[in-house]
């Protein structure tokens, strides 16, 4: 199928997002807007072009961090989110679970519940004009240790907000091992909270393990390190555990697969049985969309056009909705396949 095709397709077809930063969503001339708003004066073009120049995780993450340093007041929230909404119909997100990342903000001064109540109005606002679902898990982060994940699990319990489902593991996770933050996962799962971890990204197979066996994760955040481990990815495979795979951002961030698209193990996995979703991490700091994805891993790495519609319906199996929302979704996406291509004779599935 021509891309140009494949696009109509895909924007037609409703989707679910599971791995996606909402900070690094916000858009580009965004960022220098509030970047002038905030102090005073235009961003230099090597002051922005730094912020998307980094050659390794840790580079990344530094840039991240700095494009949050520039938010000097909580309203600023309602900005980001308006991109958000637009990359959400852009795309056809109908259902997204959004990591928020507080320690930035909070270290300013902002108030959780402040920073929260914000995000909700905002994604009440986006269901109410685009009808679409967007929920949050709260990193707890490892890049600044131990007690400040505490601090954050404990604002989620104090908040209870519904647009809250449960708390990530996210941050380099070659600096904070999965099992030095057991006890946070054990409390968030005691207080009924969903939990997730960025793992076996960058770091091998025993990531995941702990992740799984300490953290009580749910959800493997890109979890690509499988591959190079047979047996785990056998029982990856056999207990369904998933995966948020995000390809683009693999090959940004992880120099093993030298640039190259077709490097990356995601056929692999789902070849093995392995459980996948795909998604785009980090959409403005990797130039790739949700779509985007799809026509890299139909293109560049063999997947079919019925791969692409399970894995479609991969995104919304393994949310944390409803399970009653989880077969309409599946079903909607079925119906909208079925009437694209009865529109399209000419293009076969």
């Amino acid at each position: 199928m021509k891309k140009d095709v494949f696009y109509d397709l895909l924007k037609f077809i409703p989707k679910a997002e599971l791995h996606v930063h909402e900070e690094a969503v916000i858009g580009r001339e965004t960022v220098k807007k509030v970047y002038e708003r905030n102090f005073g004066q235009q961003m230099t073009d090597e002051e922005f072009n730094s912020l998307f120049d980094y050659k390794d995780l840790g580079g990344f993450l530094n840039s991240f961090i700095k494009i949050q340093s520039y938010f000097k007041n909580v309203q600023d929230l309602e900005i980001q989110f308006n991109d958000f909404e637009q990359y959400l119909n852009d795309n056809n997100i109908v259902y997204c679970e959004t990591f928020i990342s507080p320690t930035s903000h909070l270290k300013k001064g902002w108030q959780f519940n402040e920073i929260i109540n914000t995000i909700s109005k905002c994604i009440k606002r986006i269901s109410t004009n685009s009808h679409r679902t967007v929920r949050c898990l709260i990193d707890v982060s490892r890049s600044f240790g131990m007690e400040n994940a505490m601090t954050n699990l404990n604002h989620v319990i104090a908040a209870r907000n519904p647009i809250i489902l449960g708390i990530g593991l996210g941050g380099d996770e070659s600096k904070g091992p999965a099992k030095d933050y057991a006890p946070v996962f054990d409390k968030a799962v005691e207080h009924g909270f969903h939990t997730v971890t960025h793992a076996g990204e960058s770091v091998e197979s025993w990531s995941m393990k702990d992740s799984i066996n300490l953290c009580h994760a749910e959800r493997l955040g890109h979890g690509i390190q499988a591959a190079k481990d047979e047996e785990f990815m056998k029982e990856l495979a056999e207990k369904q555990i998933p995966l948020e795979v995000c390809p683009t951002s693999n090959i940004f961030i992880l120099q093993e697969f030298k640039g190259d698209m077709k490097n990356h193990p995601a056929k692999k996995l789902y070849d093995a049985g392995c459980n996948i979703t795909i998604n785009t991490d980090d959409p403005t700091f990797f130039k790739c969309s949700l779509i985007d994805e799809y026509w890299n891993i139909y293109s560049e790495l063999g997947f079919t056009l019925e791969d692409i519609k399970k894995i479609i319906k991969n995104g919304f199996t393994n949310s944390f909705m409803a399970k009653k929302m989880k077969t309409q979704w599946c079903n909607k996406v079925d119906e909208a396949w079925f009437k694209w291509f009865q529109a399209h004779p000419e293009e076969k599935e």
